[in-house]
């Protein structure tokens, strides 16, 4: 199976450095709606048998213009969601970003740990492969899932071959960008692309932020 991760498009939060994890979650800003606009044309070469969005309002405001494109029903599903920042909701310093993330973006190696008031690597993992392992046992042949940066980051790097907990910590996804990975016949998966560019088997750090 072809699974195309798309990242929702840029929202008030993201303007404002904020961290806003809570439900339904703020809308799209303009250039987020010109953003989810131009998915349409940016995969019009994929084939997208389904089309899923998480329960946040923005995955779902992004994914409508290639829904309305494609014909395509948006699926709701929870466990795609953004993972809950706990007590550092609402915060827009640097500091509590770079906790958030350090502590997220160790999973891969031990998911026991726990956002202060939030939720386990081993919770958010679990809801998300759930809804993977939905897509794939569909028997379709490409699904596109509109969801959000870090925990988009946080599954690939502990349910890929070739994406690290160390790749998660250094590659951004911008808004709307857009993954590709592709699950093998032995249902191990491998990201074929990152915005656009082919990824071999370690991603290499060009696209790293310091």
């Amino acid at each position: 199976m072809r699974l195309i991760l798309i990242r929702h498009g840029q929202t008030p939060a993201n303007v404002a450095y904020t961290m806003h994890t809570t439900l339904p979650g703020p809308e799209l800003t303009p250039l987020g709606e010109q953003q989810a606009a131009a998915l349409v044309s940016v995969l019009a070469s994929e084939k997208i048998n389904a089309l899923y969005a998480s329960t946040h309002r923005r995955t779902q405001l992004t994914a409508a213009p290639l829904a309305e494109d494609r014909a395509l029903q948006v699926l709701i599903r929870d466990g795609i969601r953004e993972v809950s920042a706990g007590h550092w909701e609402g915060a827009s310093d640097h500091a509590s970003h770079t906790a958030f993330l350090e502590l997220v973006f160790g999973w891969p190696t031990d998911p026991t740990t726990r956002v202060p008031g939030g939720e386990s690597g081993m919770e958010v993992l679990e809801r998300f492969d759930g809804v993977i392992d939905e897509a794939a046992q569909s028997g379709l042949e490409t699904v596109a899932m509109v969801s959000h940066g870090v925990a988009i980051r946080v599954w690939l790097a502990a349910r890929t071959d070739n994406f690290t907990a160390r790749d998660a910590k250094r590659r951004e996804l911008d808004n709307t960008g857009v993954v590709i990975v592709d699950r093998s016949a032995d249902g191990s998966w491998q990201v074929l692309s990152w915005a656009g560019l082919p990824v071999g088997p370690a991603v290499e750090a060009s696209n790293a932020v310091a």
